[in-house]
């Protein structure tokens, strides 16, 4: 015969399982947006020696909360530095806001920071392109690509940072 406090066990159990599982379970709520997003496109998916490509990389400011300092840094990936003949160098800087375009301001394309013109007020945007142009004597065949990492902090004390995060990579070719 069972005993009936063996049998109370199994129930008990059996219910605090049941009830771990459903009261564990993430709810179905829609994700928060990141803080901060980074985004990057380009003027054109290939170039050939002595042409320019514009990378843009666009950050918008998803708080309800100003956007008060941003740091980012762009360089170049392991596998571009590894091509001598590749040649290459970032030739403008321009920054977009919701009033117009203006030359940049930082301290240049490895420093892209300063250039987002902060603050930046919730939900609004600020995009950095940079002209980068491919010499005329540059080998052929080869793959330019960067990668960018970038810190932001905001009125309300938080901050966000995200890294290395890849931009889309410009194809040299040869004509």
């Amino acid at each position: 015969m069972r005993s009936p406090l063996m049998s109370r066990l199994g129930l008990t159990a059996a219910l605090a399982l049941v009830l771990a599982l459903f009261g564990l379970a993430p709810s179905a709520s829609a994700a928060d947006p990141a803080p901060a997003d980074l985004s990057f496109t380009t003027s054109a998916a290939t170039t050939t020696p002595g042409g320019t490509v514009n990378l843009s990389m666009t950050l918008t400011n998803n708080k309800t909360y100003d956007l008060w300092f941003v740091y980012q840094t762009i360089d170049p990936t392991w596998l571009t530095t590894q091509r001598p003949d590749l040649k290459y160098s970032f030739t403008g800087c321009s920054l977009a806001t919701a009033s117009g375009s203006t030359p940049c301001s930082g301290t240049g394309p490895t420093d892209l920071g300063p250039n987002y013109s902060a603050p930046v007020p919730p939900g609004q945007s600020r995009t950095v392109t940079l002209t980068l142009q491919v010499a005329a004597d540059s080998g052929c065949n080869g793959n330019i690509g960067f990668y960018s990492y970038f810190y932001a902090e905001f009125s309300d004390g938080t901050n966000s940072s995200g890294g290395p995060v890849y931009t889309p990579e410009t194809r040299v070719l040869c004509t």
